[in-house]
């Protein structure tokens, strides 16, 4: 095994608060703190930046942190850690220098693209870290999170006072449950149909990849009923859903369309869709991104819900789970820098969006048409 180097590459690290709509999530403990701090790391976070998730600045204090008073202190630093993408008013703090690490989804954000890419800045994205198994380790926190939320968003807008068809999740003795439609068992439709079948209502879960099924089916003993997904299934089965879950990823690119206009007119009136993909793009056709403060809107007869940071309405709980997940690769980097920890671990070498002007991820390049830069290749030079 490597030894840690006698003096980290990086050795100051910023945190901001997050300024999305409604977020509410920030992307370092008081424990993380901790551990950069006795590596010879000074942490600089931002003031408040804890409180949505219910961390005080004297928390951070007791840490080690150094509580600095605006984002421009906190984005001073050589090392930035956040949760969501830079926000328009902060495209002015990315310069060269910079390693920045958060998600990005830059398919859903291609502006947000432009402005790293002309900024020269490092930018390392949580959800293209990658395992050889193909593995997604800093987006399956978040998977689970928005997976378990979503039936619970989908129950609360299926009862009639909030615009939906007034359906319980779990009927009642002698009345039909909710027909729940699950699309894609990957991390999110997995925890989607976990908990609405928990809830008690009937769940179908949709996927192309039949081994993922098998395990679920599995799992589950029948209790979840899954489906090899094509065009007539999806047809027969959304027409006659309450609630339907999108959650189909495509890692670093744009989740694909699976669920066409067409098929959201056959849908019963005050039914719901709630797209967990749509930080991805979505996959519902139509479907556009909401916030906390305004979640739904109505489409032929149907509810939409497509808030892009889900995880965010729980942030006591979605930071920690978040930070379990990315203390280990924070550290990394700061430990040896973008070039040598990029080359000492494949999987966050797969994270690195951009680098000097350069795009470095092979999906995110591909969406956005730009050329693709190994990432060896661009930190070499």
């Amino acid at each position: 095994m490597t030894s840690a180097p006698a003096h980290p590459a990086i050795t100051t690290v910023g945190v901001p608060k997050e300024i999305k709509t409604a977020e509410h999530r920030v992307a370092m403990t008081p424990d993380g703190v901790r551990e950069f701090e006795r590596l010879g790391i000074t942490v600089h976070v931002e003031t408040g930046a804890g409180e949505g998730a219910s961390v005080s600045d004297d928390d951070y204090r007791a840490a080690g942190a150094t509580i600095v008073p605006t984002a421009a202190d906190a984005w001073a630093q050589q090392m930035v850690v956040k949760v969501k993408e830079p926000k328009v008013e902060e495209f002015a703090f990315l310069r060269p220098g910079l390693t920045l690490f958060t998600y990005l989804h830059l398919a859903a954000y291609p502006e947000v693209a432009q402005a790293l890419i002309a900024s020269g800045c490092t930018s390392f994205a949580y959800e293209t870290v990658q395992l050889p198994g193909g593995a997604l380790p800093l987006l399956a926190p978040m998977s689970e999170v928005a997976g378990r939320l979503a039936p619970q968003m989908g129950a609360h807008y299926l009862e009639r006072h909030n615009g939906g068809r007034g359906v319980l999740m779990g009927g009642a003795p002698g009345v039909q449950p909710a027909k729940v439609v699950v699309l894609g068992a990957g991390n999110v439709g997995w925890n989607s149909a976990w908990i609405a079948a928990g809830m008690e209502a009937e769940v179908v879960l949709f996927d192309k990849n039949l081994d993922r099924l098998r395990w679920v089916d599995q799992i589950n003993k029948g209790r979840i009923v899954t489906l090899a997904s094509n065009r007539g299934a999806l047809e027969r089965n959304i027409a006659d859903a309450d609630l339907v879950i999108g959650a189909v990823l495509v890692a670093g690119g744009r989740a694909p369309v699976v669920v066409t206009e067409d098929m959201v007119r056959t849908m019963k009136p005050g039914a719901v869709i709630v797209d967990v993909a749509v930080d991805q793009g979505g996959c519902i056709e139509t479907i556009h991104e909401t916030t906390h403060n305004d979640p739904v809107y109505v489409q032929h007869g149907v509810l939409h819900y497509a808030v892009g940071n889900m995880p965010g309405a729980v942030p006591h709980t979605s930071t920690y789970a978040l930070t379990n997940a990315t203390l280990p690769y924070q550290i990394e980097l700061a430990q040896y820098g973008a070039r040598a920890a990029c080359a000492k671990d494949p999987a966050l070498a797969h994270g690195l969006n951009t680098h000097g002007g350069q795009v470095t991820n092979a999906p995110v390049a591909e969406f956005l048409g730009a050329a693709f830069v190994d990432p060896a290749t661009a930190l070499a030079g």
